[in-house]
């Protein structure tokens, strides 16, 4: 099973659309846990524009219950509006915090043991890779400018793409 969760009026091709109001998609409210799937009985997740709608407090449990759905190995793939973006702020149905790269580091297991974090309630355990959705204006220039200028400037990047592997 696949699902595009919170897929709205255009879930992708192969994916089960998850969407409490768009008219074609499985009727399911992602801010109430637990989701009717199983455990492990998910083989691939994809998010788009939903993740900074959950409130900063149930991004835990949020993703807590996708770690409980995906199969061991598994991945899910996150699209938010950047932290730096002024997409990330200009929506007024965006939760706070905005979410950043570094936002996804507090659902890996052994980072939150390093950081001495694990009292933190959240026991889900991903690792992720990450990248962005330049603005057209900077998707042209060089590598060295762009990674310069995410770090330094606002707007540089419109979109995070996070891509989650559940571990064991």
């Amino acid at each position: 099973m696949r699902l595009d969760l919170a897929c709205g009026q255009t879930p992708r091709e192969g994916f089960i659309g998850v969407d409490l109001y768009a008219p074609d998609a499985q009727k399911v409210d992602l801010l109430k846990f637990p989701w009717p799937w199983a455990a492990e009985s998910v083989e691939e997740a994809w998010c788009s524009h939903f993740f900074e709608h959950v409130p900063g407090r149930l991004r835990g449990q949020w993703m807590d219950e996708l770690w409980r759905v995906l199969k061991v190995g598994a991945t899910a793939t996150i699209l938010v509006p950047y932290y730096a973006s002024m997409r990330a702020v200009q929506d007024f149905t965006h939760e706070w915090p905005p979410v950043a790269e570094s936002s996804f580091l507090y659902f890996n297991r052994a980072w939150r043991v390093a950081n001495k974090l694990d009292h933190y309630p959240v026991s889900c355990d991903f690792d992720f890779t990450f990248g962005y959705v330049m603005s057209a204006d900077w998707a042209v220039r060089a590598e060295e400018a762009r990674a310069g200028a995410i770090r330094l400037y606002q707007n540089v990047v419109n979109d995070l793409q996070v891509v989650l592997t559940k571990r064991p």
